[in-house]
């Protein structure tokens, strides 16, 4: 087990069979090597600079009926709502004066959102505030899309691929969804010149450490800019409210192996680990992450975007107590700085 932990730190890959193992034997001790060395290569890289992202989530209505989202199409019970383009800009206004240099435009995959819509909103955010990047959240697009919101000015696009294999994907997605498109939209967006984030959900229902496996093979062949990582929190108004919700321990383990594994990618410290503990980024910082996105939507919207239960909107986790976050992260050695913070990974 410390061989392939030092294997992959000096070779940054691993057969799936070394994955699956190093995923299922986890010890304490090995744990703690494991974020000793994840620090070490992140602070080579990066330093302890913590790059922040203004999350604005300027609509929850989604064409798609994912099994474990809480935002689902068929689910009638969500408080529906869109931003307008005055809100949106106010939203953005407001993240550059706290001081943050990226605004991250996030929704459901909602059709209203046109593709003329999408690239004026873009335009006008990015002539607005020129030293700023636009990275966009917004699901599975064609090309011919993604290629007008790069030409428009979007420098991100983040698109989790969620699973590897297409068997477990089938088990969340419904049927018109697939593996094999959402794995092809990373690759355009890519090749389009986009800084792009992919990752995938922690113990979500069926996961196995061969899948997990898979997954970290296909984020080495990809060698995104960025990998989300978070654990599956259930949501009462899905087909998954009872099942188990992922592990904490188990994400701070990947995040580490993450960072070894693509030394230059960006990290973030998700939400979601903000879910199962008071102090979860603090942990995912400590594990090898470098990026934490506060939630720059209005007040009135944030419950709305309940992706999955419990979903933490205030605190640390909202941009207007930015003193707090700049506290937490001090606390433990780090700080917050005001940058873009583009990923070192070409």
């Amino acid at each position: 087990m410390k061989e392939s932990i030092a294997k992959l730190e000096e070779t940054q890959t691993l057969t799936k069979d070394e994955w699956t193992v190093l995923l299922s034997h986890r010890t304490d001790a090995l744990t703690e090597e494991l974020f000793e060395r994840a620090c070490k290569v992140r602070i080579q890289h990066y330093g302890k600079d913590v790059y922040i992202r203004g999350l604005i989530e300027f609509t929850n209505y989604c064409r798609n009926d994912c099994y474990y989202c809480g935002i689902r199409r068929s689910n009638r019970n969500v408080s529906r709502y869109r931003l307008n383009s005055e809100e949106i800009l106010s939203c953005c206004h407001e993240g550059y004066k706290l001081g943050f240099r990226t605004f991250v435009l996030q929704g459901g995959e909602d059709p209203w959102f046109t593709d003329q819509r999408m690239t004026h909103l873009i335009a006008t955010i990015k002539q607005q505030y020129p030293d700023c990047a636009i990275t966009l959240s917004i699901g599975e697009k064609e090309e011919d899309s993604y290629r007008l919101f790069r030409e428009a000015g979007a420098d991100r696009y983040l698109l989790r691929h969620e699973t590897f294999n297409s068997t477990h994907y089938r088990s969340l997605h419904p049927q018109e969804l697939s593996a094999s498109h959402r794995q092809q939209c990373l690759f355009t967006l890519r090749e389009l010149g986009f800084q792009v984030g992919s990752g995938f959900m922690v113990g979500s229902p069926g996961q196995t450490p061969e899948h997990l496996a898979e997954d970290m093979l296909f984020l080495k062949n990809l060698n995104p800019h960025m990998v989300g990582i978070g654990p599956f929190v259930p949501h009462h108004d899905t087909p998954f409210a009872q099942e188990k919700a992922g592990s904490l321990e188990l994400t701070l383990y990947l995040l580490a192996l993450l960072r070894l594994m693509l030394p230059k990618a960006l990290l973030p410290a998700t939400t979601a680990l903000g879910a199962l503990s008071e102090n979860g980024q603090q942990l995912g910082i400590l594990a090898g992450a470098n990026v934490i996105m506060p939630n720059l939507s209005p007040l009135e919207n944030r419950a709305s975007y309940s992706l999955y239960d419990n979903k933490p909107n205030t605190g640390t986790q909202a941009a207007e107590n930015l003193a707090q976050l700049r506290s937490k992260m001090e606390q433990i050695g780090y700080q917050i700085v005001t940058d873009r913070g583009d990923s070192l990974v070409h």
